[in-house]
């Protein structure tokens, strides 16, 4: 794979030539199908993963068997990145919320590299610390704001992390990231539908107006992307 194909992932874009040139022996390209299982909670981390497209969803699971999203994965950062710290422990379940591509590297290879070079570190650290930032948003969203308003923080950030206004997803699935009933999920979309904001149909939602929905989420949204900005700064290199 050439180094044009692993550099749409934003991380290791970011990357030093020579770095970057020196890890293409080491990365190797997948296929993420939706619904696709990295990570169970308590898994060893072997293997990171820097995402080209899709969405890769840091979930909990709950006794009942319930689960809630506590941060989203995209192309501008890595799944697995802890595992350069001495934690080789996952603390969530890590699934391919929309299908997409990736590049993986070994975690060991990942942690070699932490090791010589603290520009680097740091780089996984502020990443790390970016995950941590959404998982205490999504914590205080959840408790505190409606479900219409975190359904279009939701939309907005899987538009960002995909580029696209369509996004492949039932609403079955969507239900368990967001930790409600499907049929709460779905008296909301229709409502956000009729307001003209997004258009549904089984297993696709087509976003129709980005403005309106920023109106209709809650802060969260603007304060997962601010800490997204400073943290994830491409222009920082490693």
């Amino acid at each position: 794979m050439t180094q044009s194909l692993h550099s749409a992932n934003g991380l290791l874009a970011s990357l030093r030539p020579e770095k970057l040139a020196g890890l293409l022996p080491y990365l190797k390209f997948v296929e993420l199908p939706q619904e696709t299982v990295l990570y169970e909670s308590g898994d060893t981390i072997k293997a990171v993963y820097f995402p080209h497209s899709g969405i890769i969803s840091l979930v909990v699971d709950l006794a009942s068997g319930e689960m809630i999203e506590a941060a989203m994965i995209g192309r501008d950062s890595l799944t697995g990145g802890s595992s350069a710290f001495n934690n080789p422990i996952s603390l969530n379940r890590a699934i391919a919320q929309v299908g997409g591509t990736a590049s993986v590297l070994d975690a060991d290879r990942l942690r070699e590299l932490a090791q010589q070079s603290d520009t680097f570190r740091a780089k996984l650290m502020r990443h790390e610390q970016f995950i941590l930032a959404q998982a205490q948003q999504a914590a205080a969203c959840n408790a505190t704001h409606t479900l219409e308003a975190r359904l279009a923080r939701w939309l907005l950030r899987c538009n960002d992390l995909l580029g696209s206004d369509d996004i492949g997803l039932t609403q079955e699935f969507l239900a368990e990231m967001l930790g409600v009933r499907r049929t709460s999920v779905s008296l909301v979309a229709n409502t956000l539908q009729t307001a003209g904001l997004i258009r549904y149909r089984r297993g696709h939602i087509r976003l129709l107006n980005i403005e309106g929905l920023r109106e209709s989420a809650c802060e969260c949204y603007a304060t997962i992307k601010a800490h997204g900005e400073r943290l994830l700064d491409p222009r920082s290199q490693g």
